[in-house]
């Protein structure tokens, strides 16, 4: 008798189970898909999201809402998706930092694996960094800047980036290695601190996402050396890549779209055609190149394989860096 009680308790159980899991992909298409970002209204992140949410609305036949949750370099974000249900309603839009860069630089300090508590979704845009130099600098090309670097590297060494322990921070000590040359970083708060800081002179050289140094460019106030993309940025096509020039050096951020672990992949494979549809849509295409960005969208696979890939390779960098949090 206890045995028939049990054997028809752990059927029931098994049926409602696997009954929990057939509908999440119903439950999926049905309620309000939000979008968590980790930065506040007016960022790119925050600008990009909205862009791709809004053509996702209607491709999905479902409401979806972009959620700001800023703090913590956008680690609160990742940590509110984590703990979300794996039902395909709770996405994270995230640039590579979260993803690749924080898991080295504040090693023992997350609160996420990104390789094991996200299911990646979608690969969305890249966008280029670079190195770019003040008008003061006798400079006009990166071989140029190198060896004015080497003359005095403890005077012309120097370079400032929007943020400590952010992307263009570490490609500066990514360049210093490959260069041959000692750079010294000095960060600042901001990019608008870091650009003003390049325009007066108070910096010689800057790492940063190219996107951010087109205004002094154009009028005259800084000059762009080179771009560390597998190909020229269209908006700067006479700045020539750090590839071209003989340093193997390719850095290519991103934003990419995630779901909790465990999201079924019936429901990743729908989300994800959702966001390729908006990417590849004419005009959504144009507003991403407009915002400096170089719309991918790659699926589930080719996210993973760029996520661990990234993963391991600025594991190095800042490593070698000595970067601490706080610093």
């Amino acid at each position: 008798m206890q045995r028939q009680r049990f054997l028809s308790t752990l059927l029931v159980t098994s049926t409602l189970v696997a009954a929990s899991l057939l509908s999440l992909p119903a439950r999926a298409q049905q309620g309000v898909v939000k979008i968590l970002v980790g930065y506040p209204a007016g960022a790119t992140s925050d600008a990009l999201t909205r862009v791709i949410a809004e053509h996702m609305a209607g491709t999905l036949k479902q409401t979806v809402i972009v959620e700001n949750k800023p703090g913590a370099g956008g680690r609160i974000a990742n940590e509110l998706v984590k703990a979300a249900p794996a039902d395909g309603l709770t996405l994270l839009m995230t640039p590579i930092a979260t993803m690749g860069i924080f898991p080295h630089s504040y090693a023992g300090q997350l609160r996420y694996d990104p390789l094991k508590d996200f299911a990646p979704v979608a690969h969305l845009t890249s966008f280029q960094v670079g190195l770019g130099v003040g008008t003061q600098v006798p400079a006009k090309t990166l071989a140029e800047y190198v060896a004015w670097v080497k003359t005095d590297p403890a005077k012309n060494g120097f370079y400032g980036s929007a943020a400590p322990g952010s992307i263009p921070h570490f490609f500066g000590v990514m360049f210093g290695r490959a260069a041959g040359v000692p750079m010294t970083h000095v960060p600042y708060k901001g990019t608008a601190a870091a650009m003003q800081a390049l325009a007066s002179g108070e910096i010689s050289a800057l790492s940063t996402v190219a996107a951010d140094i087109r205004t002094l460019v154009q009028s005259d106030r800084a000059r762009l050396l080179a771009v560390a993309g597998d190909r020229r940025d269209p908006a700067f096509a006479n700045v020539p890549t750090f590839k071209e020039l003989g340093f193997d050096l390719v850095a290519k951020p991103w934003y990419a779209l995630f779901a909790p672990a465990g999201t079924p992949p019936a429901v990743l494979q729908r989300l994800s055609a959702a966001a390729a549809a908006a990417v590849n849509d004419p005009a959504v295409n144009k507003r991403l190149v407009e915002m400096g960005l170089e719309p991918t969208g790659l699926g589930p696979d080719q996210l993973a394989a760029i996520l661990k890939a990234d993963h391991e390779r600025w594991g190095e960098v800042i490593r070698a860096s000595g970067f601490k949090p706080g610093d």
